[in-house]
């Protein structure tokens, strides 16, 4: 089960949840803004007060930063939770693609 700690104002966790949802990867998510258990369970399982914080109980990991999330769900999940049908590449202005939309 994969579960993030998250604010629902917080730019990086709105990066963490869009790379997700790209990645066609289910996330249980925990705002810590609205749920005093939710805030309390941070601080039992990570030590601190910051988001996004992912754990992964199949794997027994737990880690903050959004980049070291998206790479460790790209690397452990992504393969089979989507197939290449299924990714859409994101452009915007430029025609540069966007890293935090990259899917």
């Amino acid at each position: 089960m994969l579960t993030l700690y998250i604010r629902s104002t917080c730019p990086f966790c709105q990066r963490t949840l869009q790379m997700a949802d790209n990645l066609g990867i289910a996330l249980t998510t925990q705002d810590i803004d609205e749920s005093d258990d939710a805030l309390q369970e941070l601080l039992e399982k990570g030590g601190k007060k910051q988001v996004p914080f992912l754990v992964d109980s199949e794997k027994n990991i737990s880690m903050y930063e959004s980049s070291d999330i998206i790479d460790h769900l790209r690397d452990n999940y992504a393969k089979s939770a989507i197939s290449t049908e299924t990714v859409k590449q994101r452009i915007h202005v430029g025609g540069s693609t966007c890293v935090s939309c990259e899917g």
